[in-house]
C-alpha cells in the first residue's frame, strides 16, 4: 500500500519521512515470540522483517513514531495467495449436502468452515439418524456449541448426548475459524485456534447419520425434536466436510441450494457500524428542536451493570436514559430542579455482553420505554407537562458541569443502529467530521471483550465482569484468591495436629489447588500418630441374603462419603493404612482351602479382587487364625471353612494400602439350607502423611534438584516449608526465552518472588518482624494468575500485586525446574519439605537420592537428643549438632538445667512490668500464640520458684493489675507461707495458709502454684499437690495483669492493707530462685542485663543458686509427715479454720529456735574469723568489705561482695546439718 500526497504541479515522488531507527518503533499489541514491534521495519540488514502479532489478538495494532517533517506512511502486507468462496446467507437458504449412500456410519470426521455474523443465535450445520444419532454446531447467546450424539439405547441407561461450547461474543462481524476432528469418541474442537479436547459420552464410536448434512439451517426433514432453531445470517468460506469442499460444491452446483432465493458468492458490509465507548467517551448529535416528541432508539451491549445511554436536554428539565443494576431505567426531569421526576424502568439482567435494544419515546404528555421489541415490556407514564425538545443528544456520556446533570456520568461499551427522531444516524458522517461530534470514541468497531471465556475462575467458582475486569465468587467453594485457586483447609490430619488442632471432624484437602475437591474427614490426634478416619455405610454385623438361585452370589457394596478418587489421594499419601473386616459364619465357608475356589472375595481399589482376609496379606488366601495357626479345624485356614453348625467369625485387619478401601464383598455360601453370615467392614483408617514430610537437605551451596517444567502459563502455585540458618538462597527457578519465576531467600528477614511475563520484571517481598535463618520451619506460599500474584510468608505476612489491565498474561517457561540453586545464582543451603507445584508434591527425598550434595529427609539430632533439654527448653536443629534454647524457661546452660537465682538484701526488690503505665497496652510482646500467656485478662495462672531465708516477714512475690487483682507469696512471722488472692467479688482476699511448717528455716523450699479458673493446686517442696477452690461469689478473672515484684512491693494505687502492713517491712532477705509466671521469668531477666527486658532492680542482687540447692536432710517418713495423707491426724486439704487463732505451730516454732542458735553461733564463729584474718598491729584499719555501710551487717557486707557467695553458703549449710 502506498500513500501519496497531491499539491499542484509539485513532484510527489519524493520520500515523505525520512528513514526511521528501530527506535521510532516503539510498540504494540500482543505480538507473537520472535516478532516484535522492532521488526516492522522495512529491509533490515540481517533480512529478514515483519511485524506479526498473535492470530488470536482480535486488535491488532502497531505504534510507529514518524519524527519531525512531512507526514508519510508506507505499508507493505506480506502472505500467502489465499482465494475463498465466500457464502451469503439470508436465513432462509441451506446448503444440503446428500450422501452418497443413504445411512452413513461414520468412525472418523473432519469438518472445518469460516464464518461471520452478527446474529448471536443460528444453526451453521446439522446432521442426524433414525437412531438418534446426531452432530449440531450452532450459536448460542453468541457462543459457539457443538453438540453430538453418538448413540443412546432404548432403556436411556446410557445417555450419549454430549454438549461443549467455545468462544463468547462471536456475533462481532469478524471471521472466525472453525475446526472439528472426531474419532471413535475422542473429539477436538477448535475455535480460533483456541482448542477443546473431550471424549463424548456413551459407549458408541460411530456417527450414525440419514441422507443428508446441511450448513445455514435444519433441513426440511429434521424431527420436531430437534427445535425450532434460526437458521443463520451472515457469511460462510472454506466449507470443508470429510474432503469435500463444499463451497466449491456449491459454487459448480454439485449441492441442493434449492432453499436459496439469491444465492451470492459475496459478503456484504454490515450496516451495523457499532461505537465503543469507555468511561472518557462522549457522542454528541444533533435532533429537533423544540419539538413535542423525543424519540431514540439504539441497541447496546455492556458487561458493566450501570452507565449512561443518553441524555437530552429539554425546555426546561430533561431526560436521562441509563442502565442501573442491569435495567434500563429513565429519569424524566419536568423543572430544571430535580424534585420533579418521573422515573420508569424495564428489563433486567441487561449487562450480559448480548445485544438489546431500547425504545424510548415521549410524544407530548404520555413517556413509553421498550426493551427488545417486545410489547409485552413496554412500561408507560403520563408526564405533569408536555415535552419540548432540547435539540442535543448525548450518547455514553455527559460531563459538562451544568444545573442539571444526568445521575451516570459515562458507559462503558458499544452501541449501534442509534435512531434519533426516528432517523437512523450516519455514523460515518459522524466518522468524517460532518454531523455531531464525539470525543475518545471508536467508531466502526465493538472492543468489549469475555473476560469470562475462557473461564479463569477455577473450582466452579462463578465468573462476573465489568468492562475493565472480572471477578470470581468464591464462597462455597473451599477456596479462596482471586480466581478461587488456593484451597482454604489443609491437606491432611497431620497439618491440622501441627496446628494445634485436637482431635474432630474436619475438611481437607489432598491435592490443595488441584482438581480433587475438599471432603470431610474424622482426625484422631494421639500423642505420637495422627488417624484419619473414612467411614462407610454398611452397618455392623449386615446379615447377608442369599440370591434368588443357588448360583447366584450376594454383593454388598460399601459406599464411602466421598469419591474414590479422593479416598486414593488419603492413601497414596498415608504412611500407612488399616480396615477391620469381620465374617460372622454359621454353616458359610469364608475362603475354602488355599488350592480350592473361594467363596467369598472383596473388591479394593481399581476394582481388584482379592482372596485374602483379614490379617492375612496378598498372595495369601488365608485368615488370620491360618496366619496364627489356631484355627478351629487345622486342616483348614479360616474358622469358617471348618463348615460347623455353630457361630465362627473370622476378623483381622487388612493392611495392605494400596488394595484399599474395601468397595465390595461378594458372598458365595448362604444358599444353602441353614447357612448364614454376617458381615462387618468398619472404617478405613490411615495414619502418617508423606507429602507432608517429603524432605531433602541441600547441604552445599551449589546442590540442587531438578523436575519438569513448571506448568504456569495463567495459573499456578507453589507451597513448601524451609528451614536454615543461611541469610540468603534461591528455593526455586524456571527460565523461559525472556519470562520466568524465582523464588528466593534475599536476606534474614526477606523472601520475594520474582517473576516476568513479558511486561518487565516484577518482584513481590514479604518481610518477616523475626529471623528466618532460625533453624525453624518455615512457610512460604505463592500463587500467580492473571489478576495478581500473592506471597505469603508463616499465614501472617502476605504481599500482593494485581496484574496490569493490559498486556501479557501468560508465562512461558521452557527449562527445567530447579530446586536449591541454577546457573549463576546463590544457591540455598538448608532443608526443604512438603514442597507443592500446582498441588501435586515433588518426591524431593526420591530425587535427592540420586543427587550429589543433596539428602534425602531433613537431617537434624534433636529426634535424637531433645531430651536433654531439660524444663521445658526447645531444641534447635543445627547442621552439626544441636542447641537448647533457655528463653522460655526460668533456667540457663547447655542443657536448661542450671538453676538462675539471686541473693536479696533487705530492701532489694525486683520488678517486671507486663503492662505499661500510661495505657493498657503490654509492655511485654509475647511470643508463641500457643504458650501460657502472662498478659491481659487471665483465667489461668502457672507460677513457680525457690527460696531460702532465715528473716520473717516478707514478700516473696506480688503479682499486680490496673485493677484491685492480685496474687501474693508472702512469709508470715512465724515462717510459715500464706497465699493471697483477689480476683474480685469477695470483701477480704482469699487466703491459703499452710500453718504446719516454718519455710524460713534456711534451707531451699520449691513452690508450684496454677489456677485454672476456680481450681487452685499448690505443691511445696516434694509434698503431694494440694487443691482448693474458690468462693462460688469470687471472679475467676484475673484483669489486666501489671507487674511483678520479688522481694518487696512498691507499687502505686490500691494494695492490701494487710500485705503492706504486716509483711511489707524490711522486706525479703534471702536467695530466690527459678522464678517463672507463666512464660515470663523476671529474676532472670533482672539478672541478664544484656538482654533487653523490662525488669529493673532497686537495691543490691547478687546472682547466686543458693535458693535453689539441693536439700542436705533425707525427707521426712510419712509417719511424721504432716502433709502426707496417711499421717495420723491429717485431714487434706488443709483448712485455714482449724488452725489455732494465733497461727503458730508449737512443735515448729521448737525446732526452729533450736536451729536459729545453732545458725547464729556459726555465722558468729565466721565474722570472728574474717575479721582477725584482716587485723594489723600498730594500726586501726579494718579491711571491710565495699557497701558496708549500707549493709545491715557485716554478713550482708560479705555477701554482697564476696562473688564466691554461692560455695560459701553451701559449706556453711552442709556445716549446720552435719
Amino acid at each position: 500500500i502506498y500513500i501519496y500526497i497531491y499539491s499542484g504541479e509539485k513532484n510527489c515522488d519524493e520520500v515523505l519521512a525520512s528513514p526511521l531507527p528501530y527506535s521510532a518503533f516503539t510498540s504494540s499489541s500482543v505480538m507473537a515470540a520472535d516478532f516484535g514491534a522492532g521488526y516492522a521495519k522495512l529491509n533490515r540488514r540481517v533480512g529478514n522483517g515483519g511485524w506479526s502479532p498473535l492470530d488470536s489478538d482480535r486488535y491488532q495494532w502497531l505504534q510507529v513514531d514518524l519524527r519531525e517533517g512531512r507526514i508519510g506512511l508506507r505499508v507493505e502486507l506480506y502472505g500467502c495467495a489465499y482465494w475463498a468462496d465466500v457464502i451469503s446467507f439470508d436465513g432462509q437458504g441451506v446448503i444440503s449436502y446428500r450422501f452418497r449412500q443413504k445411512k452413513m456410519k461414520i468412525l472418523k470426521d473432519v469438518i472445518s468452515l469460516k464464518f461471520k455474523t452478527t446474529k448471536g443465535d443460528a444453526i451453521l450445520l446439522h446432521g442426524e439418524g433414525q437412531q438418534g444419532d446426531y452432530i449440531t454446531l450452532e450459536l448460542q447467546r453468541a457462543k459457539l456449541l457443538l453438540q453430538i450424539n453418538l448413540g443412546s439405547n432404548q432403556y436411556a441407561s446410557i445417555q450419549g448426548h454430549t454438549s461443549v461450547s467455545s468462544g463468547s461474543l462471536l456475533d462481532d462481524d469478524h471471521w472466525h475459524s472453525v475446526l472439528i476432528e472426531r474419532y471413535r469418541r475422542s473429539v477436538n474442537f477448535t475455535l480460533d485456534q483456541h482448542t477443546q479436547s473431550f471424549r463424548t459420552n456413551g459407549e458408541f464410536d460411530r456417527l450414525d447419520l440419514d441422507y443428508e448434512i446441511t450448513f445455514g439451517g435444519m433441513p426440511v426433514s429434521a424431527k420436531p425434536s430437534s427445535g425450532a432453531r434460526e437458521n443463520y445470517i451472515g457469511c460462510m468460506e472454506a466449507i470443508h466436510y470429510n474432503g469435500d469442499n463444499i463451497t466449491n460444491l456449491v459454487r459448480r452446483r454439485k449441492v441442493d441450494t434449492s432453499s436459496f432465493h439469491n444465492l451470492t458468492f459475496s459478503c456484504t458490509e454490515s450496516r451495523s457500524f457499532p461505537a465503543f465507548f469507555n468511561s472518557t467517551s462522549s457522542l454528541q448529535l444533533p435532533g429537533r428542536t423544540d419539538a413535542d416528541t423525543v424519540s431514540v432508539r439504539l441497541q447496546f451491549r455492556t458487561w458493566n451493570p450501570s452507565g449512561l445511554l443518553f441524555f437530552t436536554p429539554l425546555m426546561p428539565g430533561g431526560v436521562e436514559v441509563s442502565l442501573v443494576e442491569g435495567k434500563v431505567t429513565v429519569h424524566i426531569y419536568v423543572t430544571l430542579g430535580k424534585n420533579t421526576r418521573v422515573d420508569i424502568s424495564s428489563g433486567s439482567g441487561l449487562n450480559d455482553g448480548q445485544w438489546h435494544s431500547v425504545h424510548f419515546l415521549a410524544l407530548e404528555s404520555i413517556a413509553m420505554l421498550t426493551i427488545n421489541g417486545d410489547e409485552m415490556s413496554t412500561v408507560r407514564a403520563a408526564l405533569p407537562i408536555q415535552i419540548r425538545s432540547g435539540g442535543d443528544y448525548f450518547f455514553g456520556g455527559y460531563f459538562p458541569r451544568t444545573d442539571l446533570s444526568p445521575s451516570q456520568r459515562s458507559f462503558q461499551g458499544c452501541m449501534q443502529l442509534i435512531h434519533v427522531d426516528d432517523q437512523l444516524v450516519d455514523l460515518q458522517s459522524v466518522e468524517q467530521g460532518m454531523l455531531g461530534s464525539f470525543e475518545n470514541v471508536s467508531l466502526d468497531m465493538c472492543a468489549i471483550i469475555d473476560r469470562c471465556v475462557p473461564n479463569h475462575c477455577e473450582h466452579g467458582s462463578k465468573c462476573s465482569q465489568t468492562g475493565d475486569t472480572f471477578k470470581c465468587a468464591c464462597e462455597g467453594t473451599g477456596y479462596s484468591g482471586a480466581t478461587c485457586h488456593n484451597s482454604v483447609y489443609e491437606q491432611s490430619c497431620e497439618e491440622y495436629k501441627h496446628l494445634g488442632r485436637s482431635s474432630d471432624t474436619y475438611w481437607i484437602d489432598p491435592d490443595g489447588s488441584g482438581p480433587l475437591e475438599p471432603f470431610r474427614v474424622t482426625c484422631n490426634v494421639m500423642e505420637d500418630k495422627v488417624w484419619t478416619t473414612i467411614v462407610n455405610d454398611l452397618p455392623a454385623q449386615s446379615s447377608v441374603a442369599a440370591g434368588s438361585r443357588a448360583e447366584d452370589k450376594t454383593v454388598l457394596t460399601l459406599n464411602y462419603s466421598m469419591s474414590a478418587e479422593q479416598v486414593n489421594a488419603v492413601t497414596s499419601s498415608a504412611e500407612f493404612c488399616e480396615q477391620h473386616v469381620a465374617y460372622m459364619c454359621y454353616k458359610s465357608r469364608l475362603l475354602n482351602s488355599p488350592d480350592g475356589s473361594p467363596s467369598t472375595w472383596w473388591v479394593g481399589r481399581g476394582n481388584e479382587k482379592h482372596f485374602y482376609w483379614g490379617g492375612s496379606g496378598p498372595g495369601v488366601q488365608k485368615c488370620t487364625c491360618g496366619i496364627e495357626r489356631n484355627c478351629t479345624d487345622p486342616r483348614y485356614y479360616c474358622n469358617c471353612d471348618a463348615d460347623l453348625r455353630q457361630w465362627k467369625e473370622d476378623a483381622g485387619m487388612l493392611m495392605y494400602k494400596d488394595h484399599l478401601p474395601v468397595s465390595q464383598v461378594v458372598v458365595g455360601d448362604v444358599h444353602r439350607s441353614g447357612s448364614e453370615a454376617r458381615l462387618t467392614v468398619g472404617p478405613l483408617r490411615c495414619q502418617g502423611d508423606r507429602h507432608f514430610w517429603n524432605a531433602a537437605s541441600f547441604n552445599t551451596p551449589a546442590s540442587y534438584l531438578h523436575f519438569p517444567t513448571f506448568q504456569a502459563e495463567t495459573s499456578a502455585d507453589v507451597s513448601f516449608y524451609f528451614k536454615t540458618s543461611a541469610s540468603h538462597g534461591v528455593f526455586l527457578e524456571n527460565l523461559g526465552n525472556l519470562d520466568f519465576i524465582r523464588l528466593e531467600l534475599k536476606s534474614a528477614t526477606v523472601v520475594s518472588l520474582s517473576f516476568d511475563v513479558g511486561n518487565g520484571p516484577v518482584e513481590l517481598t514479604v518481610r518477616s518482624s523475626t529471623p528466618l535463618n532460625d533453624d525453624q520451619w518455615h512457610r512460604v506460599e505463592a500463587e500467580r494468575n492473571i489478576k495478581e500474584a500473592v506471597l505469603r510468608l508463616d499465614k501472617v505476612h502476605r504481599e500482593a500485586r494485581s496484574a496490569p489491565p493490559q498486556g501479557h498474561t501468560h508465562l512461558q517457561l521452557f527449562s527445567q525446574l530447579f530446586v536449591g540453586a541454577s546457573g549463576g545464582q546463590r544457591g540455598f543451603l538448608g532443608c526443604i519439605r512438603s514442597l507443592k507445584v500446582n498441588g501435586v508434591t515433588l518426591d524431593l527425598e526420591g530425587r535427592a537420592k540420586v543427587t550429589p550434595g543433596v539428602k534425602p529427609g531433613c537431617s537434624g539430632h534433636c529426634s535424637s537428643y531433645g531430651m536433654h533439654c531439660q524444663n521445658e527448653g526447645k531444641c534447635i536443629e543445627k547442621y552439626n549438632g544441636y542447641s537448647c534454647d533457655c528463653s522460655l524457661t526460668a533456667f540457663d546452660g547447655p542443657f536448661c538445667n542450671d538453676d538462675v537465682g539471686g541473693y536479696f538484701e533487705s530492701g532489694t526488690l525486683v520488678r517486671y512490668d507486663l503492662m505499661s503505665e500510661s495505657s493498657s497496652s503490654p509492655a511485654v510482646k509475647e511470643g508463641n500464640s500457643g504458650v501460657l500467656s502472662a498478659v491481659g485478662n487471665l483465667t489461668r495462672e502457672e507460677l513457680s520458684f525457690s527460696f531460702s531465708t532465715s528473716h520473717t516477714p516478707a514478700v516473696l512475690i506480688y503479682i499486680s493489675s490496673k485493677t484491685q487483682d492480685y496474687l501474693a507469696v508472702v512469709l508470715r512471722h512465724n515462717g510459715t507461707l500464706q497465699i493471697r488472692y483477689n480476683l474480685g467479688g469477695l470483701r477480704e482476699s482469699f487466703t491459703i495458709s499452710l500453718n504446719h511448717r516454718n519455710m524460713a528455716n534456711g534451707q531451699p523450699h520449691n513452690v508450684n502454684l496454677s489456677r485454672q479458673d476456680r481450681l487452685i493446686q499448690l505443691q511445696v517442696d516434694h509434698y503431694p499437690t494440694v487443691s482448693y477452690t474458690f468462693p462460688e461469689a469470687s471472679d475467676t478473672e484475673f484483669n489486666l495483669v501489671k507487674t511483678v515484684f520479688l522481694g518487696k512491693v512498691f507499687e502505686t494505687g490500691q494494695i492490701d492493707p494487710v500485705l503492706i502492713e504486716r509483711y511489707n517491712t524490711p522486706g525479703f532477705v534471702g536467695c530466690l530462685s527459678r522464678v517463672q509466671f507463666n512464660r515470663i521469668t523476671p529474676l532472670k531477666a533482672a539478672l541478664r542485663t544484656g538482654v533487653p527486658s523490662t525488669a529493673s532492680v532497686q537495691g543490691v542482687l547478687v546472682e547466686s543458686n543458693c535458693g535453689a540447692s539441693p536439700l542436705t536432710v533425707p525427707p521426712m517418713s510419712a509417719v511424721f509427715d504432716p502433709w502426707h495423707p496417711d499421717s495420723t491426724g491429717v485431714q487434706f486439704p488443709f483448712n485455714e479454720e482449724r488452725v489455732s487463732r494465733d497461727g503458730v505451730n508449737r512443735d515448729s516454732a521448737i525446732i526452729g529456735g533450736i536451729i536459729a542458735v545453732v545458725i547464729f553461733s556459726i555465722l558468729c564463729t565466721l565474722v570472728f574469723l574474717v575479721r582477725h584474718m584482716f587485723h594489723h598491729k600498730g594500726s586501726y584499719h579494718t579491711n571491710e568489705a565495699k557497701g558496708a555501710e549500707s549493709a545491715d551487717c557485716a554478713d550482708a557486707a560479705i555477701i554482697v561482695n564476696d562473688p564466691a557467695f554461692t560455695e560459701t553458703i553451701d559449706e556453711s549449710k552442709k556445716e549446720w546439718f552435719i
